[in-house]
């Protein structure tokens, strides 16, 4: 499974009308491309200057339009800001089908600490850096916590995996999390 293969499932099984919040900046490169032939759909996005905005906005567009399937794409780092909305999401009976793309780290904020020239390879100051980045010690457990908090969650490592449950979850209604663990 990786982000360019993730985009290909996404934009294969998007429904006609669903609300897509997109908080997988890293991740979602490869997804205008392999959405721009699904049905009708609304993408909202960040704006810059935010981390962990993409959970509760689903949960907005989850309660401001019932009816319509609402798929929140999220990167780990920035789910965990926020990661109480899932609570929400069972609490609610919301019809949000969250993806979580799992990488185990800050990826954005590792792209900023090389734009800035702060993250040299082999500098102590940069490696020391690149460690609070790192989300493995100890490692998430997206579909435990979505567990946690009434959300049925599955985790998926290949693209087939992927197809499967994306599938499965939109053809459920309620609440569901589903980690994708890419490189």
């Amino acid at each position: 499974l990786t982000a360019e293969t993730a985009a290909a499932v996404i934009g294969a099984l998007l429904p006609e009308g669903a609300i897509v919040s997109d908080e997988s900046v890293t991740s979602s490169a490869f997804l205008p491309a392999a959405t721009a032939g699904a049905p009708p759909h609304d993408w909202l996005t960040l704006t810059g200057g935010a981390v962990g905005q993409g959970l509760p906005l689903a949960v907005g567009a989850a309660i401001a339009c019932p009816g319509r399937p609402v798929i929140a794409l999220e990167a780990d780092g920035s789910a965990m800001y926020t990661i109480p909305a899932l609570w929400t999401y069972a609490r609610e009976g919301l019809d949000v089908t969250t993806v979580i793309f799992s990488n185990r780290q800050y990826a954005i904020l590792a792209m900023e600490l090389q734009r800035v020239g702060a993250a040299a390879a082999g500098d102590a100051a940069g490696d020391a850096a690149r460690s609070l980045l790192d989300l493995s010690r100890p490692a998430l457990d997206f579909t435990a916590l979505a567990t946690g908090m009434g959300v049925p969650a599955s985790r998926a490592t290949t693209a087939t995996e992927f197809a499967a449950q994306l599938g499965k979850a939109l053809a459920e209604p309620g609440p569901h999390l589903i980690e994708a663990v890419i490189p």
